[in-house]
Parts: C-alpha cells; structure tokens; sequence
C-alpha cells in the first residue's frame, strides 16, 4: 500500500462521529464497483446513485482515509497549467472547454455540499494569483487575457492594488472570481453519508487483490479475505496510478509536499475578504483560512516520491512555510499546531487521467494528479457516469488515458 502522509493532520479532528462500515464478508453482484473510498471515491459514488446506478465502494482503508486527511481543501477553476499555456498545447477550443469545465464543477461541488445534512465549511471565495516577481508578469497578463476571452469572472490588480487590500506588495495579480474552500474531511464524510442513505453499500478494510474478466463480460473482484464482488463495470477511484497496474498505464510523476495548519488566529482583519492565495512561482506557495480562523499553509514540493519521515525534518519545512506566511501577513502571530508530509501526483501534460481504460472494457479510472484533485473528481464523476450509461461528455477526448496531449509533451 502506497503511504500517502506523514504527519499531524487537523481535518480528522474536526469531525468526531463518522460512520464505520463493515468489511465484505460475503459475495455480491452490483451495476458498478467502486474501488477507493476518498474524495473521487465519495463524489463518484454520490453522483452515481443519484443517476440509480447500482454501486458498492470498497476501501482497504477507512473513507477518507488516505489523501483526503491531507487535502487543502482549495478549489480553483484555474490549475497547476496556467490557461494560456494550456492553449498552446491542446489547442484554444479543447482548453477553454476544461477551464469552463472546472469553474462549473466548483458550481456542482457547491450544490452537493449545500444538498449535505452537514455543515462541510464550503464557502466561496476569490482567489489572489500574484506574480512572485516581476519577471513573471507579462506572463500573468497574458494568462489574464486568456481568461477574460474564456469568459471566466477575473480581474487585474496592480501592484498598487494589491497593496490596499493586503499587507504585502507583489508585482500585479490576477483575482478570480468563483473559487471556494471546503472541509474536504466533513465533505468526503458527508457525501458518503448521504449516498448511503440512498442505497449505496460502503465496505471499509476490504483489500481488492484480484481483478479478472468472466466469458460473461463481468468483473471480478477478489478481497485479500477471499470474497468476491461481480460488477457490469468497475472504477478505480484511487487518486493515482493504482500499484496492481503499475506499467499498463501512462507514468505519472509523484512527488511530496508539505502543509501546515495555525493555531486560531486572535485578527484576520488584514487578510482581505479570507481569499485564497497562491503565487506563480513553481513550486508554489499557497494559503487559505479556516472556518474557526487558522491558516492552512502549503508549499515546498520536493521530486521525492515518499512523505517525510523525519519529524525534525518535517518541522523544518513548516517552519519556513510559517516564516513565510509571516512574511505576507506579520500579524498572523499564532504557531503551527497541525503539519505534514503528503504525496503529490503531476501528469506530464498537467490534466488528470480520467475516463475508460483503453484495452479493457467497462473499466474506468478516475485519477487526480495536479493541485485541483476535488474539481477533478467532480468532472470524473459526470464523466465516467455518462460513459457508463452510453452518452457523450465534452471532455472525454480531453482527459482520456491515451489522449494526444500526452505525446506533446
């Protein structure tokens, strides 16, 4: 099992009462079945049973578990590949067509958490995109055109502008318009709750270690307990490259990054309207507030594929995340209570891997990679929903496995 996170989290600690769900213990037929019981796991779930497809998800694990715990919970229509570059290497229709796409799934996350039992700390925010320095911004207003031709909500400040709104100075930004926060813990919790209540059959601690092909055209799925689960089609919800098919499919890089989350803040007063910040250097650093006023800091990513063990290590690297929280905002004085190492997957073409695998039918995969794994797995969901029913979605082409892009690069 790939270790996810190293760490303290503090998303776990905001929910006390989850539900627990009972291992496989006997044998099961189902429409479709879903192996991951995180965030893709959970949305594509929700999304499915409300389309009254027949669905069982099974995780080795706990539900929201693994990357989930470790989730920022910053959801962004713009992405790790910034639009206009996007433009360049799939071509301006194809890449205005995803943008628009994530902007509308931060619509659709919106409508599942407001549709939840519970409060999930989903709120709309704007986002504050700052050129980390001057060098990059002809580059920034070149992606600000790109995305005022696409027809996304965005705005250009200046140096000066920033300024009057925050307690830093950066060369110019661009504000987008329509971003959110959420929990993603509560989130994941309350999605599965909710689906549940609408007939989907949740098995945690159910390890699948076999997956086979019947004459009939049916899935098999083998537990590490010797059960069994024969399902029309199957989706891995896995988050990335699942291990069991490592080298059937198209190599992804996975790398670690780092978070950190304060105590409560006494004043957020000088954090203009609790935006979402992030910066055009790569790696990034990037910041959000907390519903009960802490700061979630995350940065630093390293080409190492394991979360740091070290705690020396790990304090270290919050640390100077802290120092430069600090260094943008010197009145956030409250020390890090919560930190951690976590995996971070990247494409080579920066989309995620979404859609039917291509040499095995009614198989499909829903994989993240990037920095917007929510608003992917929220495409996923209505993509691979649609696949499943026979029905066309705009993006296939776009973010299939075996896609053009992915030569280009």
């Amino acid at each position: 099992m790939k270790e996810l996170y190293t760490g303290n989290l503090y998303w776990p600690v905001t929910l006390k009462d989850t539900r627990e769900y009972p291992p496989l213990r006997q044998n099961k037929k189902t429409k479709v079945a879903i192996i991951g019981g995180g965030m893709s796991g959970a949305i594509c779930s929700s999304i499915f049973m409300q389309n009254g497809l027949s669905t069982i998800l099974v995780e080795r694990g706990e539900v929201a578990g693994g990357s989930t715990s470790a989730n920022t919970g910053l959801l962004q229509f713009s992405n790790d590949i910034m639009l206009c570059d996007l433009i360049e290497q799939i071509g301006e229709r194809d890449a205005q067509i995803f943008y628009r796409a994530c902007r509308d799934a931060v619509q659709m996350l919106e409508e599942a958490a407001r549709s939840l039992r519970i409060d999930v700390g989903f709120i709309r925010r704007n986002s504050l995109y700052y050129a980390s320095t001057e060098q990059d911004l002809p580059k920034l207003r070149r992606e600000y055109e790109a995305l005022k031709a696409c027809g996304l909500n965005v705005e250009f400040w200046t140096a000066d502008d920033i300024a009057k709104h925050f307690p830093f100075r950066k060369p110019g930004a661009i504000v987008t318009h329509g971003d959110a926060e959420v929990n993603p813990f509560q989130f994941v919790n309350g999605l599965t709750d909710a689906a549940v209540d609408q007939g989907l059959e949740i098995h945690e601690h159910t390890d699948i270690v076999a997956h086979e092909t019947l004459a009939s055209g049916q899935h098999r799925l083998v537990t590490s307990d010797g059960y069994e689960i024969e399902a029309e089609h199957v989706v891995y919800a896995v988050g990335y490259e699942p291990e069991e098919l490592r080298g059937k499919l198209i190599k992804a890089e996975i790398n670690r990054s780092f978070a950190l989350v304060t105590g409560i803040q006494p004043n957020l007063q000088s954090w203009h309207k609790r935006f979402l910040i992030w910066e055009t250097a790569r790696p990034y650093l990037y910041m959000r507030t907390t519903v009960d006023g802490r700061i979630v800091v995350g940065g630093l990513d390293e080409e190492i594929e394991q979360p740091l063990h070290s705690d020396s290590e790990r304090t270290k690297r919050s640390g100077k995340l802290h120092q430069q929280l600090k260094a943008l905002f010197p009145d956030m004085q409250a020390p890090v209570e919560f930190e951690w190492s976590a995996t971070f997957g990247e494409s080579r073409d920066s989309l995620p891997f979404i859609g039917a695998d291509p040499a095995w039918k009614n198989v499909y995969y829903c994989l993240g990679y990037g920095g917007n794994g929510t608003v992917y797995s929220m495409l996923a969901a209505y993509l691979i929903s649609d696949l499943i029913q026979g029905k066309e979605h705009p993006l296939t082409e776009i973010v299939k496995l075996d896609r053009q892009s992915l030569a280009n690069v």
